[in-house]
């Protein structure tokens, strides 16, 4: 018998620091890109024709996507469109949070100086019935697990 088990992924929210707690703005569908690669430098030694040896140079971070159905009045889609829109960009921080049942975390992502690089909607279908999702795509500096 198990005695430990994985936590589930389907239960999270997302919070902005600074931009808004309307619950409309903290849930979304799916969250993508909390990953982390080690980039590396190859350097050929005279002599060892075998292989190159590899040196850790930085960390890269991919884009976080965030999907959700289109909210009205959102104010994080108000800081999106004066990033996109006016060209000014305000880096915030964020926090990713995976909830157990009792909606209290279970792991927490900090996001550290996010800023929206592309802000895009689903296309509209007359043939198909399904909730009409906005995606929201974030650049961001690093994150860390609390």
């Amino acid at each position: 018998m198990a005695t430990y088990y994985p936590p589930l992924g389907f239960h999270f929210k997302v919070e902005f620091n600074g931009i808004s707690t309307k619950e409309n703005d903290i849930q979304f569908q799916s969250v993508a890109g909390l990953s982390v690669d080690i980039e590396t430098e190859e350097f050929a030694e005279g002599g060892e024709n075998r292989f190159k040896h590899k040196f850790p140079v930085r960390s890269k971070f991919p884009n976080l996507v965030l999907k959700r159905g289109v909210v009205k009045d959102s104010k994080l889609i108000d800081w999106c469109r004066d990033a996109i829109e006016s060209f000014q960009f305000e880096p915030i921080d964020l926090t990713v949070k995976l909830l157990n049942e009792e909606h209290e975390p279970l792991m927490t992502w900090n996001v550290v100086h996010a800023y929206p690089v592309k802000w895009s909607v689903a296309d509209l279908n007359a043939e198909e019935s399904k909730v009409l999702l906005e995606t929201i795509e974030l650049s961001y500096n690093y994150f860390k697990l609390i």
